[in-house]
């Protein structure tokens, strides 16, 4: 049986971060004595009727794959738990059904469209309230009503990659005893921790740079207080967005190796942003390096870089799409592949186009997802894009 979350999570303290990645999850496996984790491949299990308790009874419960993969997030985002779902929008939404009519949340301006969507076009219309605003400065407190319950940032945010201090903001939020949500998507667990921060919850789109290869859909939910385990698992296995074995067994492959491509990703955007300065197409710039809170809260800027065509509207920009040659024009991110999208019409297309250009996502803005293929035929395409 695989060791759960709760027996194993002080196991490894002392373990660097990729034995942790590798390790964490190793079964006992006296049979077979597997040095990696089978696929667990089955919808029930069967039942011994002897009296004793029963961990596993179904698929949509809970699954040895899943529990290893949730085990290992647990220890790279030093957390207390960690419960997965079949997608980055079934994590979030199980952390909103936690809300009740009437209730309000503050959210970051800047923020990826599909949250968007799901708070405009789902929880209005059962009575939740959002407010969005920045949280460069405390004004954002000004914004707290006795209703507030969440606060729910990204940081870096997506598209503009704008860095937000986490202890900063949940130092506030805590005065007034709300839950801090970050979505730390962008950055992994390998070169940011918010619960470490004081964040209360993090969520990722595992389907990102954790999985990492662009071949699976996934979504967790790590928490410093182990209170929001059983609600989470509870919520999983009554509404069902479950992640299946093998999907959880590809996650967890693909964080074996998070920590090398973090660095090659980090590498190879360092380049590309040095090469996009001094561009004379490129009016502006956006990458974490460099921000204020960047310096106190990452560990490196990571593999997203966003910049904005000068002079261009959407018609310009398609023009420059259609010329990449390395670079797949996609959404998503965080593949070993690198990807260039066009925020305004895909990524955050659910966003009204009068707010999308308040929040700075313009008709010109493109964001790069840079992977691991080597820099210089990554800026050998930029540079024939933006001939």
């Amino acid at each position: 049986m695989v060791a759960t979350a709760n027996q194993s999570k002080n196991q490894h303290e002392e373990w660097g971060f990729s034995t942790r990645a590798i390790h964490q999850a190793q079964t006992s496996l006296d049979q077979s004595r597997a040095t990696t984790m089978p696929i667990y491949q089955t919808s029930t299990y069967t039942q011994v009727l002897d009296g004793t308790p029963v961990h596993y009874e179904y698929g949509r419960g809970d699954s040895p794959n899943r529990e290893a993969l949730e085990d290992t997030l647990t220890a790279l985002e030093n957390g207390q738990f960690a419960v997965v779902f079949g997608s980055g929008m079934a994590a979030c939404d199980a952390i909103l059904r936690h809300l009740n009519p009437g209730d309000h949340i503050i959210a970051g301006l800047d923020l990826y469209g599909g949250v968007y969507r799901l708070l405009e076009q789902v929880y209005r219309q059962h009575h939740i309230a959002v407010d969005y605003c920045t949280f460069d400065t405390d004004d954002w407190v000004t914004r707290i009503r006795p209703t507030t319950r969440l606060v729910w940032l990204e940081t870096p945010t997506n598209p503009l990659l704008h860095v937000i201090d986490i202890e900063r903001v949940t130092q506030k939020a805590h005065l007034h005893d709300l839950t801090v949500v970050v979505d730390n998507t962008f950055a992994s667990p390998y070169l940011q921790n918010p619960l470490c921060l004081g964040a209360d919850l993090v969520v990722h789109s595992m389907t990102k740079y954790i999985a990492g290869h662009s071949d699976v859909i996934g979504g967790v939910v790590i928490g410093g207080d182990a209170r929001w385990r059983e609600s989470l698992q509870f919520l999983r296995n009554a509404t069902g967005p479950i992640l299946g074995p093998f999907d959880a067994w590809l996650i967890l492959r693909g964080v074996k190796t998070l920590a090398l491509r973090m660095q090659q990703h980090t590498q190879n955007a360092l380049h590309i942003v040095q090469f996009l300065k001094t561009h004379p197409r490129v009016s502006q710039l956006y990458y974490p390096e460099g921000q204020v809170a960047y310096s106190k809260q990452m560990r490196g800027g990571g593999g997203m870089i966003s910049f904005v065509l000068k002079d261009a509207d959407t018609t310009h920009v398609y023009e420059v799409l259609r010329k990449f040659r390395v670079f797949a024009v996609a959404e998503s991110l965080g593949g070993v592949e690198s990807l260039v999208s066009h925020p305004a019409t895909m990524t955050h297309s659910a966003i009204p186009e009068e707010e999308r250009n308040r929040r700075g996502i313009v008709p010109g803005l493109i964001r790069l997802s840079v992977g691991i293929e080597d820099v210089k035929d990554l800026i050998a395409d930029l540079e024939h894009a933006l001939d």
